[in-house]
């Protein structure tokens, strides 16, 4: 009991020494909880979800019918072009192989027989012994029995290839990803060929099939960097390249989105065909640059922090002497122009942070209220770039208001559309 009550009353002092550090209170009395400057690099991105495939997956069937006999692969197994995979008991087809002989056998004999006729119906006819239509008769039984040849010759070449097809044999040399049938079954391929196997080409190669919002799809190019997670490895990021941005779209709840192709190394066999991707397309990345949380950015000032701007800067000028607090007053009045308004522009206007000019609000070494205008780059959603003169790594600015009246308490994520975006303060 006493030992829960200790720790329950240590996890509470750090809870407060953390919530002290992160929220401190302004010169106004208002609590204010701050974000950190930082340096690294950020990445704009498109997102989406796909599915690993390999690149090229043949399903291996049957064109003729019969009882599965002997399969001589199974799962995982890897297999080369032509290789005899499984066959088809061949008892029936050749049988049919026999009988299209023999019947080779008979039409040649009659095509023979129908020569031998056709020779002395000439004879008898150029003696005047047979009429012109008994000759015609003779020519027609030999073309007809010439013809019955051929047909019985092509018979016997189908029945051969049916025959062939019984020993079913790789298409691509790859991976055995399935196998559909087993011994003793009996397959029929009277209206569509039987799926017996599934074999991937190369699984050291593999393709992304993402789909990507319409509203998305323009930011991605061909040649395009990408990276992916797969819940198999939570931790670990894998690299991918937009290989094709397909033309066709699909409308699914009255979503456009359309598919885009990534390719994927994968020598070490790690990704599996089947596997849910997280995808991130890169649009545009940079390395190096100052950060700073999207909620500062989106962080608008009550009533109370502007006037108390324009406090500190009318003390400021008051106090000029040195020329330290020159330049002070110099950069505290350029960030403080044009806040005649209810509220000072601190962001885009459209209430997410993007490329375009912002305001960065925080206390001065002196605990007083001051703001930064900074111009901001691109966003991963999380983080912002920014740029400017009076901002730094390390510095702590304002990412809201904790203590005071409840109109003080905005939500960053509030449309800000009924504000309106008033453009860069004058003189900025």
């Amino acid at each position: 009991m006493k030992k829960g009550i200790v720790l329950a009353a240590l996890v509470l002092a750090a809870a407060i020494v953390v919530w002290r550090l992160a929220a401190r209170d302004g010169e106004d009395g208002r609590g204010y909880r701050f974000v950190t400057i930082e340096r690294g690099n950020i990445a704009s991105v498109v997102s989406s979800t796909g599915i690993l495939q390999a690149t090229t997956t043949v399903e291996v069937g049957t064109q003729v019918s019969g009882k599965i006999a002997e399969i001589y692969v199974d799962f995982n197994d890897r297999v080369v072009k032509d290789q005899l995979i499984a066959r088809i008991d061949p008892t029936l087809l050749e049988h049919e192989v026999r009988a299209a002989e023999a019947n080779i056998e008979r039409n040649t004999a009659e095509r023979e027989q129908a020569r031998r006729d056709l020779d002395r119906a000439r004879r008898l006819y150029e003696t005047q012994a047979a009429t012109e239509s008994e000759f015609q008769t003779a020519e027609y039984k030999h073309a007809v029995a010439e013809a019955a040849l051929k047909s019985a010759e092509v018979n016997l070449e189908r029945a051969e290839r049916n025959l062939g097809y019984t020993e079913i044999r790789a298409p691509i040399s790859g991976i055995v990803l399935d196998r559909k049938m087993d011994v003793g079954q009996t397959v029929a391929a009277s209206f569509s060929a039987p799926l017996l196997f599934l074999i991937a080409e190369d699984l050291e190669k593999m393709e992304i099939l993402a789909s990507v919002d319409e509203s998305d799809i323009g930011k991605i190019r061909q040649g395009g960097h990408a990276r992916f997670t797969v819940q198999a490895y939570p931790n670990e990021s894998f690299q991918g390249t937009v290989a094709q941005v397909r033309l066709q779209s699909s409308t699914q709840e009255n979503v456009v989105s359309y598919t885009v192709v990534l390719s994927v190394d994968n020598q070490d066999g790690r990704l599996l065909p089947g596997m849910t991707a997280t995808v991130d397309c890169i649009v545009e990345e940079v390395f190096d640059v100052m950060k700073v949380p999207s909620a500062a950015l989106r962080f608008r000032p009550t009533d109370a922090m502007i006037a108390s701007l324009r406090k500190n800067r009318a003390g400021r000028g008051d106090e000029g002497g040195s020329s330290e607090g020159s330049r002070e007053g110099t950069r505290s009045s350029r960030a403080s122009s044009g806040l005649s308004g209810a509220r000072a522009d601190s962001g885009t206007g459209s209430g997410d942070p993007g490329k375009g000019r912002a305001r960065l609000w925080y206390l001065d070494p002196n605990g007083r209220l001051a703001a930064a205008l900074v111009e901001t780059g691109i966003t991963d959603g999380q983080h912002t770039e920014i740029r400017g003169d009076d901002v730094r790594e390390g510095m702590e600015v304002i990412a809201a208001v904790t203590s005071g009246s409840t109109s003080s308490a905005v939500n960053p994520f509030q449309s800000q559309q009924s504000q309106g975006f008033r453009g860069p303060p004058p003189g900025m």
